[in-house]
């Protein structure tokens, strides 16, 4: 039962590892349910140069959502910065937009993830030389260790609400000219070691949901798959903003229905009638001719003749004239009386 359910996860990091790096960017999942709010938690000491800052974020597997832990981690080559992934509303449900490597910070839904990653760019550091400088100001450096530093504060204009999506009911942010373009520029997918880490937190228990509801025990490491040890950061709390799984999936389901009826509304004809005045035929109908009447005609013009199977009108009653006088009729005379017959004469 665990080898069947580790075989997306393997397949998935089969697949990211096989994209060739220069051409790396997309789509990989799709989800009918909101991911929980961020955890709040502290950042763990940087291990050394050249490390860069990955933040948590919420994956999906088997299980659910679970938490993918912070971590620092080595820029496949010098130059390159780190685009988190996020997750992003569309066609109602929500699409995973993985991370990548590039020479500028792209488009990652406007999510504040913290630690110089404020929903717009990264201020946490910066290259120059090929060296890695840390922002002090907003990035945990112990800078007995690393000494290319500087100090910039940052004025977050953006509201702290743990917020991990974009989209309704989230963050409703959109690229700017500047990451559109940086969208057409060279990626580098994920190192080995950042594919690792997700595998790892795939795989424990105390990383999903379902068991931690959005307070992960382990929120961040100090370095990609190093679950163990003092470099381990556990989560603060769960963000204020926490929901259920039940609830937000209520949620997400009201929001796709609405959309669905909104583009099921029809759209008014170019031709409706004005509320103040009637409706007008269309030109076609107004030009073709009326069809004869089915009715009979009873009216006909002086002279014309009678048709055959129609009723003639009936006559006028004639007016009855006065009784002609009657005469006399003679008397009728008797009728002659039979002769007697007489007895034959004695001889």
């Amino acid at each position: 039962m665990r080898v069947r359910h580790c075989i997306p996860m393997l397949l998935l990091a089969f697949v990211m590892l096989a994209i060739p790096s220069a051409s790396f960017a997309g789509i990989i999942l799709s989800i009918g349910i909101a991911p929980p709010p961020l955890p709040v938690y502290v950042q763990p000491v940087c291990p050394g140069e050249g490390y860069i800052w990955v933040p948590g974020y919420w994956a999906y597997g088997d299980f659910g959502y679970f938490w993918v832990p912070g971590t620092w981690a080595l820029a496949p080559e010098p130059g390159l910065l780190w685009t988190p992934g996020y997750w992003g509303w569309s066609g109602g449900v929500f699409m995973w937009h993985e991370g990548y490597w590039g020479p500028h910070i792209g488009f990652y839904g406007g999510v504040n993830y913290g630690f110089g990653y404020v929903g717009v760019g990264y201020l946490g550091g910066r290259w120059e030389g090929g060296h890695f400088l840390y922002n002090t100001a907003v990035t945990n450096v112990n800078v007995t260790v690393v000494h290319n530093v500087y100090r910039t504060t940052v004025v977050n204009n953006v509201t702290v609400n743990n917020v991990s999506f974009n989209g309704p009911g989230g963050i409703t942010a959109r690229p700017t000219r500047e990451e559109e373009a940086v969208a057409n520029e060279r990626h580098v997918a994920p190192t080995r070691l950042q594919t690792e880490h997700v595998q790892t937190a795939s795989n424990n228990p105390q990383l999903r949901e379902a068991e931690n509801h959005g307070k992960p025990a382990i929120a961040a490491t100090a370095k990609p798959s190093e679950f163990q040890g003092k470099g381990v950061v556990e989560a603060k709390s769960a963000a204020p903003s926490y929901k259920p799984v039940a609830e937000r999936k209520a949620e997400t389901e009201r929001t796709a229905k609405t959309e669905r009826e909104a583009r099921n509304v029809p759209k008014p004809e170019k031709n409706a009638a004005r509320p103040e005045e009637p409706a007008r035929k269309p030109e076609a109908e107004r030009n073709v001719p009326k069809p004869p009447s089915t009715e009979k005609n009873t009216a006909r013009p002086e002279g014309a003749s009678q048709p055959k199977d129609e009723a003639r009108p009936e006559a006028k009653p004639r007016r009855e004239s006065a009784p002609a006088k009657s005469t006399p009729k003679p008397a009728a005379k008797p009728a002659p009386k039979p002769e007697e017959k007489r007895p034959p004469a004695e001889r």
